[in-house]
């Protein structure tokens, strides 16, 4: 496809927008202009034009580097649907499809190609790269090739080679989330020192953040989902496989459309419940972490976590897959202290060295800190990242502040009472001793005798268990996971049982039910299309499943249902008025331009 040498004319007249973000126009340049880029950009933040523009600019094929066969797949069809020439090259092809498009490939009729990272270190790879023309190398995903990042691929360790075999072709490295320890190995490893490095804000501003107590967690996301995201998409995490399998058929039974999505299932099933979630609008994906990286899907109007992540990382790359449109999404999540002792328990027998289990134990500490705290959630992200910001407005700690209370008095109650009982025993077992009870087990080992028994009486059960999870988050106390979640008093704690410190923390209350949320996404819909607009909005919808479903591609390769909301906004009826909406490139004026303007005049005239 040959294009001009115009970065912008390329946006408009391909991908159908009239202007680029933040930071995407130099990083292009640099591109063109043959300089390698390295890119930290948040999801939705519109990673791939970096790469795609130049890819169609330069002479040769754009070749780029992506862990996700389901991702290849999705993003090719986008750019064919585009009027782009690209293929990709994975274990899904036959012999003959990979012979196919090696000859395309190597007579110049690319623009772009897709390419897994243990397929591009294969000799006869490498071979076929050194005989064509190779505009870039556009590696995504970069995190993968970081051990501290939470994505860790060993195939990724081996593309140092690209520097080293191709010099002259430039090479960009992307990533949605990594602190500075993790960029900083991405350079390296990859050969990037000289690279500029272009860092756009993490701020991801239409994800409003919610996190509960676990308590009767099944109930309170089924009531979140009725009432917040009734037929919209969205993605629930669990921490283990049987979780997945039992919430995907519990969610089912109450009429909500869930899949489950694991690594235990068949490659097939897998498959399946992908596409349907890629390709429908109201489907709810119930997975473990294996689901995701990568999800191109831009409508995914919520998030949910019904158990912890094990750092911020992790959590802002998965809450990042919410709201890619850019429209309201929510990020909504349930924890409880057995998710630290199971992730813990995890980490602690996982087979990696001293150095890298200690950080992951510091990642979670911090995390759970977020979880604690009291403050706008918004502004404890962008600072973990090292990015300052303003209390949003929109999280739940915004919305509706936290009552603290001056918890001094009973933190060193509970200290004390985990020192009286020698450090040998787990929450509830601390908590009973505190409340006064003679269980078998406190009388049994004495503890009805010592000077902490009953004397936490003035406070429930719950707040006993929310202040030991809060001491556990701030680095009070210690959980020893060699004696099955013993707590142990950390040197820390000295000052506070001592009288030096004081301590402010959350107090948790029994929410009240019913307060106003923010305006989601169904809300504004239902606001602006009332009477006709709502038979014109729901028409289109209908126009572009049939032709997705002709066509075989999700709804949204056709046009993102922001496009469709402009169209019920704006009413185009001619072709150039059509082009001027969102996402509306030459091609898809030339696919769908006269059949989507038809409609929309039939109803404008209807009226």
């Amino acid at each position: 496809m040959s294009h001009s040498q115009n970065p912008h004319e390329v946006l408009k007249h391909v991908f159908g927008y009239d202007e680029f973000r933040d930071q995407q126009l130099d990083i292009i340049s640099d591109l063109i202009d043959g300089r390698d880029a390295m890119v930290l950009m948040p999801t939705g933040g519109g990673k791939s034009l970096c790469y795609q523009i130049p890819s169609l600019i330069r002479p040769g094929t754009g070749v780029v580097i992506s862990p996700l066969i389901a991702l290849m797949q999705d993003q090719v069809n986008t750019l064919i649907e585009q009027g782009v020439n690209a293929a990709f090259l994975n274990s899904s092809l036959t012999r003959v499809e990979q012979r196919d498009i090696e000859l395309q490939f190597l007579q110049g009729n690319l623009d772009i190609l897709y390419v897994a990272p243990e397929r591009l270190m294969t000799d006869s790879t490498l071979a076929l790269f050194r005989q064509s023309q190779i505009a870039l190398f556009a590696i995504d995903e970069a995190h993968c090739v970081s051990q501290w990042g939470h994505d860790f691929r060993a195939d990724y360790l081996r593309l140092a080679i690209l520097a080293e075999e191709f010099p002259q072709v430039p090479r960009i490295a992307l990533t949605a989330t990594a602190d500075r320890r993790t960029r900083n190995e991405i350079s390296e490893r990859l050969t990037l020192q000289q690279a500029q490095h272009y860092i756009t804000s993490f701020d991801r501003p239409n994800i409003r953040y919610q996190i509960r107590e676990k308590e009767n967690s099944k109930n309170r996301l089924l009531q979140f989902i009725q009432k917040d995201h009734e037929g919209d998409a969205g993605i629930v995490y669990c921490l283990s496989r049987n979780k997945v399998n039992e919430l995907a058929q519990w969610l089912k039974e109450k009429g909500i459309d869930a899949l489950p999505y694991h690594a235990g299932l068949t490659q097939g099933v897998r498959a399946s419940n992908q596409s349907r979630f890629l390709k429908e609008d109201s489907v709810v994906i119930v997975a473990t972490i294996a689901f995701g990286m990568g999800i191109d899907k831009p409508d995914v109007r919520f998030v949910a976590h019904m158990d912890l992540p094990k750092s911020m990382e992790a959590y802002y790359q998965e809450t990042g897959r919410a709201g890619r449109d850019g429209e309201p999404a929510d990020a909504w999540m349930v924890y409880g202290l057995q998710d630290v002792i199971q992730l813990r328990k995890m980490m602690e027998g996982s087979a990696a060295n001293e150095t890298f289990k200690r950080v992951e134990q510091q990642k979670l500490e911090t995390f759970l800190g977020f979880c604690e705290a009291t403050t706008c959630r918004r502004q404890i992200i962008l600072r973990y990242f090292e990015e300052k910001a303003e209390p949003c407005g929109n999280c739940d700690n915004c919305q509706s502040p936290p009552i603290t209370w001056d918890a001094t008095e009973a933190a060193r109650k509970a200290l004390s009472c985990v020192y009286r009982t020698g450090q040998r025993f787990g929450v509830s077992h601390v908590v009973d001793v505190l409340m006064g009870k003679a269980t078998d087990k406190v009388t049994q080992h004495g503890h009805h005798a010592v000077s902490t028994f009953g004397i936490g009486q003035n406070l429930d059960q719950n707040v006993w268990r929310s202040l030991f999870r809060q001491l556990v988050a701030m680095g009070y106390l210690k959980i020893d996971f060699d004696r099955f979640g013993v707590l142990v008093l950390d040197e820390k704690s000295r000052a506070v049982l001592k009288g030096d410190e004081s301590l402010h923390l959350r107090f948790e209350e029994k929410k009240k039910a019913g307060r106003k949320q923010q305006g989601n996404f169904k809300q504004r819909k239902e606001a602006i299309y009332e009477g006709e607009d709502e038979k014109l909005w729901q028409a289109l919808r209908r126009l572009r499943k049939n032709l997705s479903d002709e066509n075989n591609v999700p709804p949204y390769t056709i046009f993102h249902d922001a496009t469709l909301m402009e169209m019920v906004e704006l009413k185009p009826v001619k072709l150039d008025e059509f082009s001027d909406l969102h996402g509306v490139g030459d091609k898809k004026l030339d696919s769908y331009g006269d059949q989507f303007i038809e409609l929309i005049y039939s109803h404008v005239v209807g009226e």
